[in-house]
């Protein structure tokens, strides 16, 4: 066997997103933050993101997160979230799977039953608390980036469906998130299809109609993920999430090809986003928890610490809750003979 890189990993899910993380074989990455980090990734070793999210080693549905040395003096680790198409500042279901894999394998000692860390990721410090038992994680919790809206009740004009009204919100990405009962959209797994199709029209004509940019680094800008969210449908719930995250461009000339995927997760970030608008509506109080539902019918629930303000906007600090399973271990080589070095993409999957 010949091989030019090797890449060791752990293959975790947090209440069904998978989230493979990277724990040996990066290259050392330059910059003073892991926000530096994570874009001298992006510009010098994006190779490593495809490879690790296209087949033959990845799928439509994987998310990746690489490890790194944190910087801030605060933090015990770092990490860079990757997906299909971009890198995102804050992950709440990759924040869990990270946590879960750092705790388990020993990378951060475990305490029982509660261990507490700090996280650098690319949108800032993370304070995480861990509850522990046998060896296992059995349930994460963190403090996020302060959430708020944007836009409310915005009119969009998109392609195929007319004038849609929407919101646009940071939960540690830009959201833009719609109601799927007035598009008439079930929120169904077995759906995912007509989701994504949706999501993928609404998200292009926001991005174009609605540019965004958060205050305090506008390198951020959005929104580049969607949000359709429905009335809750399971007990002990308070709504429903079905986020799109994208495969591929978007042609608004064919809006039925569309390319992206189904968060299997309730969506951390997304549920933070959406806790920012209800916050801003006057319809969930501090103090409050929300408990949202993905389309897998797995749950996070997010609740508001308090009340800040993020350059003009009001808004929340908010907390969300899930667990993480560690389901592989894994080490992945390059030939340096291989035709497809950073992987590919075949229509019928993406």
């Amino acid at each position: 066997m010949r091989a030019s890189r090797i890449i060791q990993a752990v293959e975790a899910h947090a209440e069904g997103e998978p989230g493979r993380v990277i724990t040996g074989g990066m290259p050392l990455l330059k910059g003073g933050t892991v926000f530096e980090k994570m874009q001298d990734m992006a510009a010098n070793h994006d190779d490593i993101r495809l490879q690790m999210l296209r087949e033959p080693r990845g799928n439509p549905g994987l998310c990746g997160n690489a490890i790194v040395p944190p910087c801030h003096p605060e933090a015990d680790a770092g990490f860079i979230i990757f997906e299909q198409t971009e890198y995102p500042p804050m992950s709440g279901s990759n924040t869990i799977c990270v946590v879960t894999v750092l705790l388990e394998t020993g990378a951060v000692p475990m305490a029982e039953p509660v261990t507490e860390l700090v996280l650098e990721a690319p949108a800032g410090l993370i304070r995480v608390r861990a509850d522990c038992r046998d060896g296992k994680v059995t349930r994460v919790e963190f403090k996020n980036v302060p959430a708020f809206a944007v836009h409310l009740d915005a009119p969009v004009e998109v392609a195929g469906l007319g004038t849609v009204t929407v919101d646009v919100a940071w939960g540690g990405m830009f959201f833009v998130l719609a109601e799927a009962g007035t598009l008439g959209v079930p929120l169904d797994a077995e759906n995912g299809a007509e989701i994504v199709r949706v999501s993928e029209a609404i998200r292009h004509a926001t991005a174009e109609q609605l540019p965004v940019a958060h205050p305090e680094n506008p390198e951020i800008t959005g929104p580049t993920i969607t949000n359709l969210w429905g009335v809750p449908v399971a007990q002990g719930t308070h709504g429903r999430g079905a986020i799109t995250l994208s495969t591929g461009p978007f042609d608004p000339t064919r809006p039925q090809d569309a390319s992206g995927i189904l968060d299997r997760s309730p969506c951390g970030t997304g549920t933070c986003a959406k806790m920012a608008v209800l916050h801003a509506r006057g319809q969930l109080d501090v103090g409050q928890d929300y408990v949202n539902a993905g389309p897998l019918g797995t749950t996070f629930t997010g609740r508001i610490l308090e009340e800040t303000r993020v350059g003009p906007y009001q808004a929340i600090v908010p907390a969300l809750s899930g667990q993480g399973w560690i389901y592989g271990l894994s080490s992945y080589t390059l030939d340096p003979s291989d035709p497809f070095p950073e992987g590919y993409t075949v229509g019928d999957m993406w």
